[in-house]
Order: structure tokens, then sequence, then C-alpha cells
């Protein structure tokens, strides 16, 4: 049951993006809160952390507070105390004032169950959506609002706060969704109905896909942003299988290591090239996929990677998996020539790079630019490395920063 409430202002239209290194507004309401405040030393807790979809922002939500950061350079751009108390989800639509906010337990204005659209520039609520249950994740696109709670997902427009279409999934305590975000795509995945099942959506093609993607339930699942490949892992964490999501094929399968492991992120590269997977074991794995991505009814095809702006849905793209040469690649054991015979992690894909962090927080990856990695971790810290897109081996730290000294 949910009810849905537009203010009436104009139209839930977000303003224009602006420049990478710029703040998403140009002036500051009078909730703006100073950058540096005494009050940050143990005193805040971080409720959560999350990427804006190109990745070159995320927005931390805390138990006072929501605050955006700039990826490259580094800096907080701003930070919005409502005076209502914390954030347990702040999600970004990339670089605009609109922002998706759901309360924490502690928010005497604004609970857990109730969505609330927030405008930036003009400081206030525009929009707010309301639910019987908690809400587990919000996920935004141009076109579309997706509310996510534990059995059931809700996708509303943009513009006008209409319900579109209405999901039924098992049960989805981590609030595992994803969309697409070309304008020529229009994809949704997450967790079907029964253990290790996705269902992803082709909205703007009205086809609907099941994928058996794993025997335990899933743990983590992403989505390119044109939507057409999906990287899943289930609650055993040993294995991430890419799929093609227009016809369900498995494409590929790497393997993170043997013991189980909590995934806490997927994050798949902007030119097909590139998968991170972080974990609790307190490693960050980049695996070299074997996706090449062409572009049906084109007539400059070639062999080599496309960029996503050649894909569309109105024509047969394909997706298919080519086996790289041996050398540089991502590696395999020198025991896959017993593929069958030895246990099957002989035979597997291993990481190509790795870099390792603390076991003891949860950190969230994502590709930034010129074979870099970005992590951001629920202690507050913020991490920049690299690697070698030939060698791989042990990626080298560029940038550490602590944003956030939170509660010990």
């Amino acid at each position: 049951m949910t009810s849905t409430t537009l203010s009436a202002s104009p139209p839930l239209l977000p303003r224009p993006a602006i420049e990478p290194t710029q703040p998403p507004i140009s002036n500051d309401p009078p909730s703006f809160t100073p950058i540096h405040d005494a009050s940050d030393i143990n005193q805040i807790e971080l409720l959560s952390v999350s990427w804006n979809q190109d990745y070159g922002c995320f927005a931390a939500g805390t138990s006072q507070d929501f605050r955006i950061y700039n990826c490259q350079p580094f800096k907080e751009t701003f930070r919005r105390n409502l005076k209502t108390g914390g954030f347990k989800i702040v999600e970004m639509l990339f670089r605009c004032n609109i922002l998706a906010l759901v309360g924490g337990e502690s928010n005497s204005h604004y609970p857990p169950n109730k969505v609330i659209i927030w405008d930036d520039h003009q400081s206030r609520c525009i929009g707010e959506f309301a639910f019987r249950s908690e809400v587990r994740a919000v996920k935004l696109r141009r076109d579309r609002i997706v509310v996510v709670l534990e059995h059931k997902i809700y996708v509303y427009g943009f513009m006008d706060l209409k319900l579109l279409h209405q999901i039924e999934t098992s049960a989805n305590p981590r609030g595992l969704c994803c969309l697409s975000h070309h304008s020529n795509t229009s994809v949704l995945a997450c967790p079907g109905l029964y253990r290790g099942l996705i269902r992803v959506e082709h909205f703007g093609l009205n086809i609907m896909k099941l994928i058996n993607a794993h025997d335990s339930h899933i743990a983590c699942l992403t989505l390119t942003l044109d939507g057409l490949l999906l990287a899943t892992a289930s609650t055993k964490g040993t294995l991430i299988r890419i799929f093609n999501t227009m016809d369900g094929t498995r494409l590929q399968e790497v393997r993170r290591g043997v013991d189980r492991a909590d995934i806490y992120s997927i994050a798949l590269s902007p030119n097909f090239q590139w998968l991170a997977v972080s974990s609790d074991k307190g490693t960050v794995h980049i695996f070299h996929l074997r996706v090449r991505v062409f572009g049906g009814h084109s007539s400059s095809q070639q062999s080599s990677v496309q960029g996503p702006a050649l894909l569309h849905q109105n024509s047969s793209t394909s997706l298919d998996a080519l086996i790289p040469p041996s050398t540089g690649a991502n590696p395999s054991s020198s025991l896959s020539f017993m593929r069958g015979v030895l246990p099957k992690y002989f035979s597997s894909e291993w990481s190509f790079a790795r870099f390792h962090l603390p076991e003891d927080t949860q950190f969230i990856a994502a590709f930034g630019s010129q074979n870099t990695v970005v992590v951001v971790g629920m202690n507050g810290s913020f991490y920049r490395c690299s690697f070698d897109p030939v060698h791989g081996g042990e990626m080298l730290q560029q940038e550490y920063v602590r944003f956030l000294k939170t509660k010990t």
C-alpha cells in the first residue's frame, strides 16, 4: 500500500547537469552547514554511502545530515542539515539538484517508510511517497523513480509521480535493484520470486526476462549504463557471473575466491573491459572482461569494443564472449587443461589486479578515469588506486582521504 503526494511546485524536472568539478548547486539555502565543523569528531555515524550514476560523485547519509562529495578532485561540495535527524538513503540523479531521501530511525520528520523527493535548488521537498513498510532502496533515472521494499518494487514516472509498474520479488532486505541510464534503453534488474533468480525488465521493448543466475540467494547485482550486461554474485560470494540481459545468456564467470564472502559491490567499467568486486575479505578484485559488444545494423561495425552510444534497442544488438589470448588478459589456473578432472576452482578465472583494505569495514568500489578505481568505506575513508592494464598485480594507492570521522 502506498500514497503519493506531489507538491504544488512546478513539475519534477531536473535542472541541467553541471561541470564535474563544480558543486551541484550555485547558491546555499539557509539550511547550509559549514563544511568544516568541529561536531564531526566522534559524534556522527555514517549510515550510508552511494555513487551517483556516472561514479563521479558520491552521497553520504549520516546521523545528522547528508553530504555530497566530488571524486576528482576529491572535495566535499556541500552538506545539508535539515534539523530533523539523519538519512539512511541519499540517492543522487547524476549531478542535478534533485535527490531522493529516506530518513533514518531517529529522523523526527522523515521516517524510514517515506521517500522524499528533494529539490536542493529550492531547498525543499517537492514530492513524497509513503509506504506501510520500510523502504530498502531508491533508484533514479531521468524518467523514472524506483522504490524498493522488501517484497515489492514500485516504478513511478519522474515528471508526474504516477505509478507505472509494480514488481513482486522474493525477500529483498538489501534492496537489490539496478537501472540502465542511457536514454535509448530502459532496463531494470532485480531479484525474482525464487532463490537465485533475477528478473530483467526491458521497458522500452516490453520484454521481461528471467535469469537463473545462482543456486544461492542473490547478494549483489549491477548493470552496465546501457543495461545490456548484468553482473551478479550470490550470498556464497565465490563466483561473479556476467549475463546478456536480452536473452539471458551467461557470457562469463570469474572467481573471487574459494571461501565464502559477503559481496559489497560490483562495478562494470564503461568501456566493457573491466569488472571490480569488493567484499568483506578486505580486497578489491579487478577482472578482465571477455565480452565484446557489437552494435547491429551499423556500417561501421568493428571487432573492437564499441561505445554504449552505438547500442540501440531497435537494432539486433548481440553480445559475444570472446576468449582473449593467454597472455595479458584475466589469468586462469595453470591446471586448466585438466578441467573436468580437478575441482572447478582449478580452472577458474581469477582476478587480474587487487587492492587490499581493512577487513572490518564495508567498502564500495567503482571505476574512475585512466585505469583507476575509487573506493568509499563506511568508516569515512576514500581511496583512489591505479592498476596496470597489461600486467595487473597489486594496485597502487594514489590518494587517501578520511572524509568523515565516525563514531568510535
